[in-house]
């Protein structure tokens, strides 16, 4: 979920992606909105209403209760997939930004058009796409959760079976799909039925999420 180049291909059904940017401002709306705008496969909507197969782009300062609850209705309630672009997160709400859906994070100060696309080509694919120092992060404070609930770590709990445990295990180190099956000697197909079948099963709206799950359970 690492940054990585981003790929100049459209998603796997070679549809254009709609997009929508919501912004407090309308000079970062349209910012956001111009450096989009360069990559082909992304069709920016003028409505700022997301539906199914739509990707938001939500730009703030911070995830603050309002784009909190913003990012819950557009993921659980419209099924959008969330991009979210902040200055930074606080060790606090970053649990809560995973649950609520957003698979996507970019750093302001990053927010080049080429980073913005990779985001919302990995929000659109349901691929994760964290920081690399936000991982970190999010590693260390699930490790955290998960010691203070338990008292010990490392201890799994029912859910996921071995290979689900292998595929995330990559996830988690910010590999691809193909490059997770080149790992495993599997298909594609089968990596994202694996995904599919164990997000499906455990209620998880990402790969973000999904590895969020597997540290706090102790899994990885």
């Amino acid at each position: 979920m690492s940054q990585r180049p981003a790929d100049t291909g459209a998603v796997d059904s070679g549809n254009r992606i709609p997009v929508v940017v919501q912004a407090p401002d309308p000079i970062s709306r349209a910012g956001v909105r111009s450096q989009l705008a360069q990559h082909p496969v992304i069709d920016l909507l003028d409505s700022a209403e997301a539906g199914p197969g739509t990707v938001a782009v939500l730009v703030n300062e911070g995830p603050d209760e309002t784009t909190l609850s913003r990012l819950r209705r557009l993921v659980r309630s419209d099924g959008a997939r969330a991009v979210l672009v902040v200055n930074a997160i606080r060790e606090a709400e970053l649990l809560d930004v995973i649950e609520c859906g957003v698979g996507a994070i970019v750093w302001r100060h990053e927010a080049s058009a080429h980073r913005l696309v990779q985001a919302v080509l990995a929000a659109a694919r349901g691929d994760g796409d964290l920081p690399a120092d936000l991982l970190g992060r999010l590693i260390t404070q699930v490790g955290s959760l998960q010691r203070t609930a338990s008292g010990q770590t490392g201890v799994p709990l029912s859910g996921l079976v071995p290979r689900e445990i292998d595929v995330l295990r990559l996830v988690a180190e910010g590999l691809d799909t193909g490059e997770i099956a080149s790992k495993l000697s599997y298909s594609e197909r089968t990596v994202k039925n694996v995904m599919h079948g164990l997000t499906t099963r455990l209620h998880l709206r990402n790969r973000a999420h999904a590895v969020a799950y597997a540290l706090r359970e102790g899994y990885i």
